[in-house]
């Protein structure tokens, strides 16, 4: 599962050329350099969706986006439309064809929809879980600059519209789903480099080849 933290300017995702891949929102800025696609692309963030149909919808690969942005791609036949919300009881969905929890992160809705295909390890990558940018959580600002959150600068460059991280909010969420995956004999494995999340267990990438 490919975050999109700077970490993964250290990290060598050609190892995982071949692989079962998660990425999420605009991982696709890397396809071009790599060369490959992830298997799948999560997206559930309203402004990330709104101000991305253009880039999102040409890519050729399966597309799970919340069922908000229905109205964006109309008439793309890459979407599987989820009912996520970002309200409401905070749980974990182990079959996706009812109400999702959103969990602060796009990452916890991957990890469910994960759970969902039967996956049982999930190992995340780039999940830096570190911002520069300080602010109140899910607050919406717009980019004067270079993105120094994310692996280029163009990530959510100047005048992109993004909120806020809630990163206590998403701690839950990701507590939520390791408890899920242990409950069910399968687990959640942390190869970010240099990350800061301490919710699952860490392992290193290049041990993994």
């Amino acid at each position: 599962m490919i975050g999109n933290g700077p970490s993964l300017r250290q990290t060598d995702l050609n190892k995982l050329r071949g692989e079962y891949t998660f990425g999420l929102n605009r991982i696709y800025l890397l396809f071009p350099g790599l060369g490959f696609t992830t298997t799948y692309l999560v997206s559930v963030n309203d402004l990330v969706l709104e101000q991305s149909v253009a880039e999102i919808k040409p890519l050729f690969l399966p597309k799970f986006l919340t069922w908000r942005s229905r109205h964006w791609f109309h008439g793309d036949s890459g979407v599987i439309y989820l009912d996520t919300d970002f309200t409401g009881v905070e749980n974990f969905c182990p079959k996706i064809t009812g109400r999702i929890f959103e969990g602060f992160t796009v990452t916890y809705v991957a990890l469910q929809l994960a759970y969902h295909m039967g996956f049982d390890q999930v190992i995340l990558v780039g999940v830096d879980h570190n911002f520069v940018t300080q602010g109140p959580a899910n607050q919406a600002i717009i980019s004067q600059g270079d993105d120094p959150n994310h692996f280029a600068p163009n990530y959510f460059g100047k005048g992109f519209k993004w909120q806020l991280p809630d990163l206590v909010g998403s701690e839950r969420a990701y507590l939520i789903a390791r408890n899920a995956y242990s409950q069910a004999s399968r687990e959640i494995l942390d190869a970010t480099m240099d990350g800061k999340l301490s919710i699952f267990p860490k392992v290193s990438f290049y041990s993994l080849f």
